[in-house]
């Protein structure tokens, strides 16, 4: 079953790209844009990472935490983060925790076999720990809205 809409957000723990242990619980009391990526170093993903990156200050300013999220391992993601210049935290879901739970686990990513990755997705996450938005990508080459986002995030505020 999907996180939906209005339920509690589950809770996770992954490393990020310094190998340090991160909860979504430990961004309580700020709403949380978790954009769940399927993978680093391709092109729509670096795209959107990017583009959240140069809107990291107006996710700031409505008291907004955004927090990436690929299976990818810690090393290539901190490679990935440190070209882009990414300024949020990235987390690496390599046992499938997050994408399991949120429901965007991707199989069979570029039809290979057997590799699960994690769907384009964007979920807010709201000050109390309730998702709020949750938008799931057609087609992994689909970016979000990212106006759309912002304007969830407006409503929270």
């Amino acid at each position: 079953m999907a996180a939906e809409v209005g339920q509690a957000a589950p809770d996770f723990t992954l490393y990020d790209t310094d190998r340090q242990q991160r909860s979504l619980s430990e961004f309580a009391g700020k709403n949380v844009v978790l954009a769940f990526f399927p993978g680093a170093f391709t092109g729509v993903c670096t795209t959107e990472a990017c583009a959240l990156r140069d809107q990291v200050d107006q996710f700031n300013a409505l008291d907004a935490q955004v927090v990436g999220i690929t299976v990818d391992p810690p090393f290539s993601q901190k490679k990935w983060a440190d070209d882009n210049n990414v300024n949020y935290p990235f987390l690496s879901d390599f046992n499938r925790q997050a994408v399991n739970a949120y429901d965007v686990a991707l199989p069979n990513l570029a039809g290979m076999e057997g590799y699960v990755a994690a769907n384009r997705a964007v979920v807010i996450v709201d000050k109390e720990g309730v998702i709020r938005y949750r938008w799931v990508a057609p087609s992994p080459a689909t970016e979000p809205d990212y106006d759309e986002v912002q304007a969830a995030l407006s409503e929270l505020a």
